[in-house]
């Protein structure tokens, strides 16, 4: 469906009133009752707001494209306002809008208003064409301008479809596949234009799959190109060169996109569930992405485990004792469930993870039985096991003990297929890995005791120090890398019986989004209508122990947020070492405040050290960033 065949000259205003966001859709929406299209503007005003409670419709670039489906809808039309002096439409970047287009389409219509909507999207990305719309001086100026261009997007299309090979393809998408999909599209099909390179673009749009890469183009492309901020089909393009970015920066960075595509500058992409040899993948390969899948399925028995000993010492800190005068059945059962089982199941776990990591699931049974070994075979002096330390050791050991078995009994015949899964794998495997644990766990019990030990004993200067450093690693990389093994090196001294760790990384963990919540309150002239708004966000997220609350702030300013960041979190950690807080909950930020050990008084001190960490974040963030124009 064409725009001309939805806007004419009685839904055009070309000096619009309004100054704000409500005025500009109030204002439209009159534009178009007046035109005879609406028989109940109420209504029709109560399916725009809907679609604004789901994410702006201020696409940046100056442009504002608002838009509803409603009963309320008699003829489907298009109201096309200007406003000369700009209005602050919550853009998602932050700037003035000056041309907007109200998208009206009926109940009974077959997404007419979304066709209309990637249009629009596509011709507003020409810079040319938006400075004739602001530059036109009558209504009917507008109504050519936009004739033209449809004119010439048809005819480009047309050559496109007649094109069966392609230097560059390109897939783009986003979450919602509406604007920024049609955005990227076109700005990749402008710019390689502008550097006389031939593409062709797909879209993963709302209506679907457009412009959908053959065989035959992907199997003759020389890069391919996807920018997508969602899932897209993508085993198609095994063994082609391939450049995976976000939907943005086909949007704002397309020229060097095109030049790395230009240079066939791209990994070569081997499947998504076969990566391991994509270059520049960085750490998700390898040991981390091992230790990572291990982590993330312990966290479940850590984090339920460990809440669940925490509330049982609401009933006293013996209460599980039958022994004790503060004995609780209901109490025991809780301890025995987070503790007795679910904390006893957090290395065999983290073991089998991380060998199923390296070997697939034949390395899941030998992970698990040498992390059971790991926390049950003790040395000369029966210490209890070599608890964390030896749950690694035994994952990878397992893991990469399967691979070479699996190498091994390649060459058998076909016909005993059948039987490796199922017989040699978990019979060589778990024997050869739980010999090695039972050989090698006494030593590394003694190694285990003593770094324990060794960390417990420390006070004062030390213990502060270490805090610090815990709390910057926390907030560095917000859930990446360092943070991970920040919190991991936490669950293993939780697991070895030290509440401090745990209490200062949790708190630490914290400072980031709560700081860069209060920096959005406090300094409101240094953040965007978007940011501001993730602010609030950040406030619950803080709250809920999520570091990566954070993250939006981080990559729009990483120069400015990541020291404000970390400076906070690191005052925290230090500050909560200082205190000598104690806390047996593995997570649940505020929420399992009540479980600091002490009482009020350290509860109080608990607080105080994320309320300082926040507050210098937001300070830091406020006095660094740059006021916004």
């Amino acid at each position: 469906m064409k725009i001309t065949q939805l806007i004419t000259e009685e839904t055009i205003s070309l000096n619009l009133q309004a100054n704000s966001k409500q005025e500009v859709i109030d204002e439209l929406i009159h534009q178009l009752d007046q035109a005879g299209k609406l028989t109940d503007k109420n209504a029709f005003r109560e399916a725009i707001l809907q679609r604004e409670e789901q994410s702006t419709t201020g696409i940046g670039e100056g442009i504002a494209i608002p838009h509803g489906k409603s009963r309320a809808v008699k003829t489907p039309a298009i109201a096309f306002g200007r406003s000369t002096e700009g209005v602050d439409y919550d853009t998602l970047d932050g700037e003035p809008a000056h041309l907007f287009f109200m998208i009206a389409a009926s109940a009974g219509a077959n997404n007419e208003h979304l066709q209309a909507l990637s249009r629009l999207s596509t011709l507003l990305m020409d810079k040319a064409f938006r400075a004739k719309l602001l530059q036109a001086t009558n209504k009917k100026q507008v109504l050519e301008a936009i004739d033209q261009k449809e004119t010439e997007l048809d005819q480009r299309s047309g050559q496109q479809e007649e094109t069966n090979k392609s230097y560059i393809l390109a897939v783009t998408a986003c979450p919602t596949g509406i604007a920024h999909t049609y955005m990227a599209k076109e700005k990749l099909l402008e710019t390689a234009k502008e550097l006389g390179l031939s593409i062709k673009v797909e879209t993963n749009g709302s209506d679907g799959v457009k412009d959908r890469l053959t065989d035959k183009e992907i199997a003759n492309a020389d890069t391919i190109i996807v920018a997508a901020d969602t899932k897209v089909e993508m085993e198609r393009f095994t063994g082609k060169p391939v450049i995976q970015v976000p939907v943005g920066k086909a949007i704002h960075e397309a020229n060097d996109l095109l030049q790395r595509a230009a240079e066939k500058d791209a990994p070569i992409f081997h499947g998504e569930k076969t990566n391991e040899d994509v270059p520049n993948s960085g750490m998700k390969n390898g040991f981390y992405r091992h230790l990572m899948n291990g982590v993330s399925n312990m966290l479940p028995f850590v984090v339920g485990g460990g809440i669940l000993i925490a509330l049982s010492f609401f009933w006293g800190i013996q209460s599980s004792n039958p022994d004790s005068e503060q004995y609780n059945a209901f109490a025991a059962m809780l301890n025995e469930i987070g503790g007795g089982k679910a904390f006893f199941l957090m290395v065999p776990v983290l073991a089998g993870f991380i060998a199923s990591s390296i070997a697939d699931r034949p390395g899941f049974a030998p992970g698990m039985v040498g992390g059971l070994i790991a926390i049950t075979v003790s040395d000369a002096e029966g210490a209890s096991g070599s608890g964390f330390l030896g749950g690694l050791i035994a994952g990878f050991l397992a893991g990469y003990i399967t691979l070479f078995v699996k190498k091994a009994l390649a060459p058998l015949p076909d016909a005993l297929n059948g039987l490796k899964p199922v017989l040699f794998y978990p019979l060589i495997s778990i024997g050869v890995t739980g010999l090695i644990m039972m050989v090698i766990n006494p030593p590394l019990t003694q190694i285990y005791t003593a770094i324990s030990s060794l960390l417990e004993g420390m006070s004062g200067t030390n213990q502060i120090l270490l805090g610090v450093i815990l709390g910057a690693m926390m907030a560095f990389d917000l859930g990446g890398p360092v943070n991970k093994a920040a919190y991991t090196f936490g669950i293993a001294m939780l697991d070895a019986g030290n509440y401090t760790f745990i209490a200062s990384i949790m708190a630490a963990g914290m400072v980031p989004p709560l700081g860069m919540a209060l920096a959005t309150t406090l300094f409101k002239n240094k953040f965007t209508k978007t940011e501001q708004e993730a602010g609030k966000t950040s406030y619950v997220l803080g709250a809920c122990f999520i570091t990566e609350g954070v993250i939006p702030f981080a990559a729009a300013d990483p120069t400015r947020v990541i020291p404000s960041v970390m400076a906070g979190a690191a005052v925290t950690g230090g500050l909560t070492m200082l205190f000598d807080i104690g806390l047996r909950a593995p997570h649940g930020g505020l929420f399992v405040i009540g479980l600091v050990e002490g009482g009020l008084m350290s509860i109080f001190l608990y607080l105080t050290s994320i309320v300082v960490g926040a507050v210098v974040t937001a300070i830091l963030a406020g006095l660094l960033k740059k006021r916004r124009v």
